[in-house]
């Protein structure tokens, strides 16, 4: 049984200077690759940023809890029961 990849790719442009794309393809440069390896790294590295954006903003939260009466309040519950 063979599987077969279904990729969705979509046509992204952009504008530069002639003379570096003619660089480029003389020195045998896979354009589209480096764009695509660019791309990912720059989203990468911006989903990693609001990610730790993200847990600085948990961390402020959570430094405003108060441990004892977390330990309080489970233990109470457990007690319950």
């Amino acid at each position: 049984m063979r599987c077969l990849r279904v990729s969705r790719l979509v046509v992204v442009t952009g504008k530069v200077p002639k003379e570096l794309k003619e660089r480029a393809k003389k020195l045998g440069i896979n354009i589209n690759k480096v764009i695509r390896n660019a791309l990912e790294e720059a989203v990468r590295m911006r989903e990693e940023e609001l990610f730790k954006e993200s847990l600085d903003r948990c961390s402020d939260i959570l430094s405003k809890v108060d441990i004892n009466r977390v330990v309080r309040s489970i233990r109470e519950d457990r007690e319950s029961r």
